[in-house]
């Protein structure tokens, strides 16, 4: 089942820089789970300014306890990025359903 993941940063003066410091294992951790067919696609947020502000991820899981699973291992979690995160299921759309 699908689910759109909104992960939204902090907005204190640390914040890029706790994203910049967790974003390789981020990285890492999509790029797995991409592999498997779990990640469907991610992007960052971005301000007027272009500055990275959260992250938008369409996920592929069975059930909301698979997203929570792996939110609990997420490194812009664990790394106290994501100050708010909203999960909501979703609908792939026909035009997208069998992209590689």
């Amino acid at each position: 089942m699908p689910f759109l993941i909104l992960g939204y940063d902090g907005k204190d003066e640390q914040a890029l820089e706790r994203r910049l410091a967790a974003r390789p294992n981020h990285i890492k951790l999509g790029d797995q789970l991409r592999d498997k067919g779990k990640v469907l696609y991610g992007v960052a947020m971005l301000d007027e300014d272009r500055k990275m502000i959260g992250s938008v991820y369409v996920v592929n899981m069975d059930t909301r306890e698979e997203v929570d699973s792996y939110l609990a291992t997420e490194p812009y979690v664990t790394g106290n990025v994501w100050q708010k995160i909203e999960v909501l299921p979703c609908a792939v759309g026909p035009s997208f359903v069998n992209l590689k």
